[in-house]
C-alpha cells in the first residue's frame, strides 16, 4: 500500500464528526468568502479588466511590500513561472532536498522550465547560506550553471520549521553577490510571519520573488499570489497564460481571496495553539517520536516506527475512529492544523492516537 492509497480511499469532503487534520488545503470558504463571490465585480482578466482580481493583485503587492502581484491558479504554478522568469534551459536550482518543489511539484522545474535541482541539505530544512555555497557550480563553460535559490518558508516537510528573517536576509545579499536570483515558496509564509511576530514586508523584503497560497490556512478556495518587481510580474503573465492559467472571470475567486487576504491572518495563532496541543500529546505517547519543541506552526509530524505500525496502517487504523491524517513516509505521520479544526478535534485526535495504540 503507498501514500497515494490513503489519500484515494477518504471521501471528497469530511463527514459531519470527522477530524480532518490531513492538510490546510481542506479549508472551506466561510460564508463572507461565500456571499464576496456570489457579488464580485468580474472582468476579463487576460486582458486586464478584471476589477476584483486588480484589486487583488494591488493589495498582495501592497502587503508584501513589492512592485507588483500576479493571481495565479495553483502554488505549483507559481513556483513553476518564477523558476521559468530567473533561469534558462539547463540551469540549476538550489534548494533543501526536501523542498515542495523537489519532491511535490511532479518534477516540473526539469519537464517544463528545463532546469535540474541542486540538492543542498538543511537544519530541518532551513538552509543557511554554507549549505547552499557548497553547491553552486563554478563559472565553467562545461559544467551546468546555478542560476536560482528557492527557499520554504514555512518548510512543508520539516514540519513546518521556519526561516529567521536575518537569515533569509544573508542568503539573499551573499546570492545577489554571486548573481544568483532568490525565490521563496511562501506557500504558508503568513503563519510564519504570525510565529515570528514580523510582517510579511519586513520578512521578504530581500527576495527577487515570493509565492504565496490564499487557499491553505488562509482559507480562501482556491488560487495563489506571485509577487515581485513589475518586469518580473510582466513576463509572469506571460507564462501564466502559456502554462494555461490565464482565467477569464476569474473575479469570483478574487473576491473570496481579498477576504483570505485580509482578515485569515488575524487568527492563524488559533492553528498554531492547536497544533502545540497536538504535538504536546502526540509526545507522551509511548512508541511515537517527535520533538514536540520544534513545532511552531500549524504542521505536526511525527514518527512510528516503533508502533509496528506504518504510516500507512497508522493513518488507515485513524480513518476508521474519524481522525484523517496523512502518511509522508514509510514511518511518517502528518497532521496539519487549520480554520476548520477547534481544539475539541484535535483533543480527540490525540485521545484516539493513544488508544489505538494503547490497545496494540
Amino acid at each position: 500500500m503507498t501514500a497515494h492509497d490513503t489519500r484515494t480511499d477518504l471521501k471528497a469532503a469530511a463527514a459531519p464528526g470527522v477530524v480532518d487534520l490531513r492538510s490546510d488545503t481542506v479549508t472551506r470558504p466561510t460564508a463572507e468568502m461565500r456571499r464576496a463571490m456570489a457579488e464580485a465585480e468580474v472582468g476579463d482578466d487576460v486582458y486586464g479588466e478584471d476589477p476584483t482580481v486588480n484589486r487583488l493583485e494591488q493589495r498582495a503587492a501592497e502587503i508584501f511590500g513589492k512592485e507588483a502581484a500576479v493571481f495565479v491558479p495553483t502554488g505549483c504554478m507559481g513556483n513553476l513561472i518564477a523558476i521559468k522568469v530567473w533561469t534558462h534551459h539547463g540551469d540549476e536550482v538550489v534548494c533543501d532536498e526536501r523542498s515542495h518543489v523537489n519532491l511535490y511539484e511532479l518534477a516540473s522545474m526539469s519537464a517544463i522550465a528545463g532546469c535540474m535541482p541542486r540538492i543542498a541539505r538543511g537544519e530541518d530544512g532551513i538552509l543557511s547560506w554554507k549549505a547552499i555555497e557548497a553547491v553552486i557550480r563554478p563559472k565553467i563553460y562545461f559544467d551546468s550553471q546555478t542560476a536560482l535559490v528557492c527557499l520554504e518558508n514555512t518548510h512543508n516537510m520539516a514540519g513546518g520549521t521556519l526561516y529567521p528573517t536575518k537569515t533569509v536576509e544573508e542568503i539573499c545579499g551573499q546570492a545577489h553577490a554571486a548573481g544568483l536570483k532568490v525565490h521563496l515558496d511562501g506557500a504558508r509564509v503568513f503563519n510564519a510571519a504570525v510565529a515570528l511576530g514580523e510582517s510579511v514586508a519586513q520578512m521578504t523584503r530581500a527576495v527577487d520573488s515570493v509565492m504565496f497560497c490564499l487557499s491553505k490556512g488562509l482559507g480562501a478556495p482556491v488560487g495563489s499570489m506571485l509577487a515581485g518587481s513589475r518586469g518580473f510580474v510582466e513576463k509572469a503573465r506571460v507564462y501564466r497564460k502559456m502554462l494555461g492559467g490565464g482565467m477569464r472571470q476569474a473575479g469570483v475567486l478574487a473576491a473570496a481571496g481579498l477576504i483570505a487576504l485580509e482578515k485569515s491572518p488575524l487568527r492563524l495563532h488559533e492553528d498554531h495553539a492547536n497544533a502545540r496541543l497536538l504535538a504536546e500529546g502526540i509526545a507522551g505517547i509511548p512508541g511515537l517520536r517527535l520533538d514536540a519543541g520544534k513545532v511552531r506552526t500549524n504542521i505536526v509530524i511525527f514518527g512510528c516506527e516503533k508502533t509496528g505500525k506504518t504510516a500507512v496502517e497508522l493513518c488507515a487504523a485513524l480513518q476508521q475512529q474519524g481522525i484523517w491524517a496523512q502518511d509522508t513516509a514509510l514511518h511518517s505521520v502528518r497532521f496539519v492544523t487549520h480554520c476548520d479544526v477547534d481544539r475539541a478535534g484535535c483533543e480527540r485526535a490525540v485521545a484516539v492516537l493513544r488508544t489505538l495504540l494503547k490497545t496494540k
